[in-house]
């Protein structure tokens, strides 16, 4: 059985930084709009404090190496495995989570939408670096 290769956890980690903050760069604005922020108030929140980027960061290597485990214990080793195993973890753990909020938080489905859109990306990059990469 192999081990978790750390190199692949930090670069699958970087990805889902990388392709998460694209996707909130492109649902940005409907995100703001569906948390009732008014448009003047969006220029002061486009970019995120110093220590708020380094908790996502932290997030997302948390992330990619609790992955990183289920990759190796479960023996995926090929990118069609990987994404089977992401988008049973998505559907396990982010959707599950995000329906519970829209239905006990009155969060708008919209929103959760968007979330679960941005877990799914972020998931599906991280399990198919770390399922193929050896």
């Amino acid at each position: 059985m192999l081990g978790i290769n750390y190199l692949a956890v930090v670069v699958a980690a970087v990805a889902a930084f990388v392709v998460s903050t694209v996707w909130y760069i492109v649902f940005g604005k409907e995100m703001m709009k569906l948390q009732g922020v008014k448009p003047d108030a969006m220029a002061d929140m486009e970019t995120p404090q110093p220590w708020k980027i380094l908790v996502e960061i932290v997030r997302s290597l948390v992330v990619a190496y609790v992955l990183a485990r289920f990759v190796v214990l479960l023996g995926v080793v090929e990118w069609m495995g990987a994404v089977q195993l992401g988008v049973w973890v998505w559907i396990g753990f982010p959707i599950t989570l995000l329906v519970g909020s829209v239905v006990w938080e009155n969060i708008p489905w919209k929103l959760a939408a968007i979330h679960a859109g941005d877990w799914l990306v972020k998931i599906l990059f991280i399990v198919v670096i770390l399922g193929v990469w050896r």
